[in-house]
C-alpha cells in the first residue's frame, strides 16, 4: 500500500533516469540507480536543508550520444551533477591497471544499477542497487535503508572479486557538500591524531606546487606564502582550490556543521583514508568557471587521487582474493 506517513518509497523519474525517494518523517533522500546509484538529494525536512552540492550544469544522462565521444576525464566531469558517487575501482585521475584503461573515478558512477525494494514498511524501507564493471571483473552491491523516525541514512557496501585471481581496486564515497548547507565558517570536527597529508601535485591558482613536506598535525597547515591554514574552518568563497588526505582514524567517522550539521561514520579498517578536496571558487577555467562553491569529505580506501596504478605502487590500493567480498557500513546522520 502506498503511504504518505512514516517510512516510505516510491520510484520517479528525473530528467528521463530512474530514480527512487527514500523517506520518512525528518529525512528525503533521491538516489539515481540509471546514472550509477548516485545520491542526488539528501533533505532535512524540518528545517529544509539539502546537504549536497548541486552542480550548475544539473543532472545529465551519461548514456546519451554524448559519451561515446568522451574522453576517460570528461565521462566524469561532463556528466557530474554534484551529489554523492560511489567511486571504484579507479578514483581520482585515469590510470591503467593490467592491459585496462580506467576512466577518471572508475566505472560504476557512470553505469546503470539494477535497483529492487528489499524493505518497505511503515518502520523502514530499503533498496539493493547491484552493478557489474566492464573493464574488471567485479561485483558491486549497495543497500539504502531508512528507518521511521530517524534522521539517518544507512548504507551498506558490498565488493566481490569475480575472478579466480587477486585484483587490486581504490573504494571511495565521493560525497560534497554545498548551499544552502555550506557556508563559511562551517565547521569540521575530526577524531583525535588525524594527520594531514599533502596533495604533492597540488597546483594554486598562480602555478605554484602548494604545501610541500607534511604530514601535519590536524587542523593547521602551512599556508602558501606563509602563514597557517585552519582546515576545520569552511574558507570564504574564491579561496584557494586544495586537495589534501587525513588519516590515522582509529574510528571513522567526522562531523561538519554550522546552523545544522551532518555526521558520517564507516569502517575506518577498509577505508583508512578521508580526501578533503575544497572548490571554492578559485578556479575560472574548465571545469568549474569559477561557479563550484563545494567541499568535499570523502572517505577512501587509498590515496592519493592518481588513480589505481600510483595506488598499487605506494601500497595502498585494496587487495581482494579470488571471489572474496569486502563488506562496507556508513551510516550519515542529520546532527539538528
Amino acid at each position: 500500500m502506498r503511504r504518505n506517513w512514516a517510512a516510505r518509497l516510491r520510484p520517479v523519474t528525473i530528467d528521463g533516469l530512474r530514480a527512487v525517494v527514500l523517506e520518512n518523517e525528518l529525512l528525503r533522500v533521491t538516489v539515481v540507480p540509471d546514472k550509477g546509484g548516485d545520491v542526488l538529494e539528501f533533505l532535512h525536512k524540518p528545517t529544509d536543508t539539502d546537504f549536497v552540492w548541486l552542480s550548475p550544469q544539473g543532472l545529465r544522462n551519461p548514456h546519451d550520444h554524448l559519451q561515446g565521444a568522451a574522453d576517460d576525464v570528461a565521462q566524469f566531469i561532463d556528466h557530474y551533477e554534484g551529489g554523492w558517487q560511489e567511486v571504484f575501482p579507479n578514483g581520482g585521475a585515469p590510470s591503467e591497471y593490467r592491459g585496462a584503461r580506467l576512466a577518471q573515478h572508475g566505472e560504476v558512477s557512470g553505469l546503470p544499477w539494477r535497483c529492487e525494494v528489499v524493505a518497505d514498511s511503515e518502520e523502514e524501507v530499503a533498496v539493493r542497487l547491484s552493478v557489474r564493471t566492464r573493464r574488471l571483473p567485479y561485483r558491486i552491491e549497495k543497500v539504502f535503508r531508512l528507518r521511521s523516525g530517524t534522521a539517518a541514512l544507512e548504507i551498506e557496501g558490498r565488493a566481490t572479486n569475480e575472478a579466480d585471481l587477486p585484483l587490486h581496486a581504490m573504494w571511495g564515497q565521493h560525497i560534497v557538500y554545498g548551499l544552502p548547507f555550506l557556508r563559511p565558517g562551517a565547521r569540521i570536527r575530526l577524531p583525535e591524531g588525524v594527520k594531514v597529508i599533502p596533495h604533492q601535485s597540488a597546483i594554486n591558482p598562480a602555478g605554484r606546487r602548494v604545501r610541500a613536506g607534511g604530514p601535519w598535525e590536524w587542523p593547521v597547515v602551512p599556508a602558501d606564502g606563509g602563514g597557517e591554514t585552519d582546515l576545520s574552518v569552511v574558507q570564504e568563497p574564491g579561496s584557494p582550490s586544495d586537495i589534501v588526505y587525513l588519516t590515522g582514524f582509529d574510528e571513522g567517522w567526522y562531523e561538519i556543521s554550522g546552523d545544522i550539521g551532518m555526521r558520517v561514520e564507516w569502517d575506518a579498517t577498509l577505508l583508512p583514508y578521508l580526501w578533503m578536496w575544497q572548490e571554492l571558487g578559485a578556479s575560472t577555467d574548465y571545469p568549474w568557471w569559477g561557479r563550484a562553491y563545494t567541499l568535499g569529505l570523502e572517505p577512501f580506501s587509498s590515496m592519493p587521487t592518481d588513480g589505481l596504478a600510483a595506488a598499487v605502487d605506494n601500497g595502498t590500493a585494496l587487495v581482494l582474493g579470488p571471489h572474496e567480498t569486502k563488506v562496507l557500513r556508513l551510516r550519515a546522520e542529520v546532527l539538528a
